[in-house]
């Protein structure tokens, strides 16, 4: 019998055709958002006209960090908690996003292609809850 699952905050994702967060893009400047931003940012674009859009497939790690103490209220976490990687994502279709690996610290490195997936943060109540993270490729 499989888990129930349940994003951990609903809307920001979906696994429909795939892993994906769910922004926007300025169709100007072809500027991607995430999460969706009422008007596009770039200050070289001349027009700000924004359209929903899905980001995901693969990336390269940018930059990360290691969670080594637990989060404060009223994140939650499967005890006993271990720490974990959170990296900065620059994405193939130009989105740089913040998430979480599922990969151990030792594997991770600076320029190691990455690829959206969901997967739990936290489990209660016979439930997984979800997010988006980052699996090495």
């Amino acid at each position: 019998m499989s888990q129930q699952s349940s994003p951990c905050v609903p809307g920001l994702f979906t696994e429909e055709g795939g892993a994906r967060v769910l922004g926007n893009r300025c169709v100007t400047c072809n500027t991607p958002y995430f999460p969706k931003a009422s008007a596009c940012h770039n200050p070289r674009c001349t027009e700000s006209k924004m359209e929903d859009a899905a980001f995901g497939g693969k990336g390269v790690i940018w930059s990360y960090s290691v969670a080594d103490f637990p989060p404060p209220p009223p994140h939650k976490f499967d005890k006993p908690f271990k720490p974990y990687v959170i990296g900065v994502i620059d994405m193939e279709n130009g989105l740089r996003i913040v998430g979480q690996l599922v990969d151990p610290l030792e594997k991770v490195q600076v320029g190691a292609k990455v690829e959206l997936v969901i997967a739990p943060v936290y489990h209660e109540d016979d439930k997984a809850y979800t997010s988006w993270k980052f699996k090495l490729v």
